[in-house]
């Protein structure tokens, strides 16, 4: 990254832009926005790949660090710097310093925040305090970086009360999930079984310079994650970005061609094409929202499969044409707990009584889909959460309301960050309807 000569701002392509761009982003999650809007607000249309590239990843990488960078930043301060973006400037830059994997050499990150400072009118006063405050941090890590992680917050960059009820939920297995949700998140894709296989695309990959490894029967990791538009084949459908948990969806639904099958809260249609993959059935993707349901027709179009889109609430009927479906893809809202690794924004966002709230939501949607489902078939209730309040006590609430009798599956993956599993942590349960 360079600077434009001559230029008292950073230039577009410098690290200080990437910055600045970054800061306002994480400033914006804090004022409560999901971190891949706050991103989009930050750029225009002449953004440059790069550019969006690099505050991204800085962006998603002080999310991930918040907790310890937030806790030595009140060790290095008297009070709270303002305005709140010079606050983010110092996190994002606090957070670079600790990060693990240094993805820049410290004394030019150092510089080039100072440069980000100056370039804002609203923090320009503060670059004397940006240089001091992350040159103490370089200067004393360890020492702050210990101090930091006398409490929760440090120690595992969560809130305090999402690790207390990691801690009651899975008292065995709490610290490997924690520390599953902290890792970098794997390019992990979809292999378009209609088109190739896992072993064909290996070696395409292997012709393009990059290296693969199979997960499962559908699923490839590609080593060194690279932009989509590099993937060989994936303009023309060959694969599709989908984490190994996710693919196991579909296939439980026990599909059949010309089967009716609803794909409901099916944005942003990862699982709906799946679906037309397995087999050539008659579906329905219904979602809420609109934006969302346009991306699902793109998907499909790439993948050059087709659907019938709705726009439509799952807890209501007024979508329906009362003709019962033969399988229901229920993916529910949910607090998106066991998914942080890829959207670390999410810890910070939610608030102790998000899973009650949630999961009395997906209660009404599953007795709503239930009066659609036809006798024999099955509806497939799928969580990206952790909590049993959404997962496992759900199923059990519904089996209660419902009668349905609950098929064999994979039940609750806790997320895992390792060669051998690596997967995000979501929830399946299969329930079948008695036939007349």
């Amino acid at each position: 990254m360079t600077r434009r000569p001559g230029s008292s701002r950073p230039g577009p392509g410098s690290l200080a832009n990437a910055l600045l761009l970054a800061s306002q982003a994480v400033d914006a999650v804090w004022q409560g926005n999901a971190l891949p809007a706050a991103l989009a607000a930050t750029w225009g249309a002449d953004t440059a790949p790069e550019t969006r590239g690099a505050v991204q990843d800085i962006a998603y990488r002080c999310m991930r660090q918040a907790g310890t960078a937030n806790a030595v930043l009140k060790l290095v301060t008297k009070r709270p710097p303002e305005p709140p973006l010079l606050s983010a400037l110092l996190q994002c830059g606090i957070g670079l310093l600790l990060d693990p994997q240094r993805p820049y050499e410290p004394f030019t990150l150092v510089d080039q925040a100072v440069d980000a400072c100056a370039a804002h009118a609203s923090i320009a006063h503060a670059k004397g305090m940006v240089n001091a405050v992350l040159r103490r941090v370089l200067r004393e890590e360890q020492a702050l970086r210990q101090q930091a992680q006398n409490g929760l917050e440090g120690r595992w960059n969560y809130p305090s009360w999402w690790v207390r009820d990691m801690q009651s939920a899975w008292p065995e297995r709490w610290e490997s999930v924690l520390d599953a949700g902290n890792a970098t998140p794997p390019l992990t894709l979809r292999v378009n079984r209609r088109k190739t296989n896992p072993q064909e695309y290996l070696n395409l990959l292997a012709g393009a310079g990059m290296q693969g490894a199979i997960l499962g029967p559908s699923a490839v990791r590609v080593l060194q994650p690279v932009p989509v538009n590099r993937l060989p084949g994936f303009a023309e459908g060959l694969v599709s970005v989908q984490d190994a948990a996710a693919q196991l969806s579909a296939p439980l639904l026990g599909l059949a061609d010309a089967q009716r099958v609803l794909d409901a809260c099916a944005a942003p249609g990862g699982k709906t094409g799946h679906i037309l993959e397995l087999a050539d059935v008659d579906l329905t993707a219904l979602d809420i929202d609109a934006a969302r349901l346009k991306r699902v027709g793109e998907n499909l179009d790439r993948l050059g499969l087709g659907a019938r889109l709705l726009q439509g609430d799952a807890s209501k009927r007024d979508w329906w044409d009362g003709k019962p479906f033969d399988r229901i893809l229920a993916d529910l809202p949910c607090t998106a707990s066991g998914i942080v690794r890829r959207h670390p924004d999410i810890r910070w966002l939610r608030r102790p009584e998000d899973a009650a709230r949630l999961a009395a939501l997906s209660a009404s949607i599953l007795d709503n889909l239930w009066q659609m489902l036809a006798p024999g078939g099955r509806l497939l209730l799928v969580t990206c959460s952790v909590w049993p309040r959404e997962s496992a006590g759900q199923a059990d609430a519904f089996i209660h309301r419902t009668g349905a009798v609950q098929l064999a599956g994979p039940g609750q993956l806790l997320p895992e960050a390792n060669p051998q599993q690596d997967h995000d942590g979501l929830f399946h349960a299969l329930f079948q309807k008695a036939p007349v």
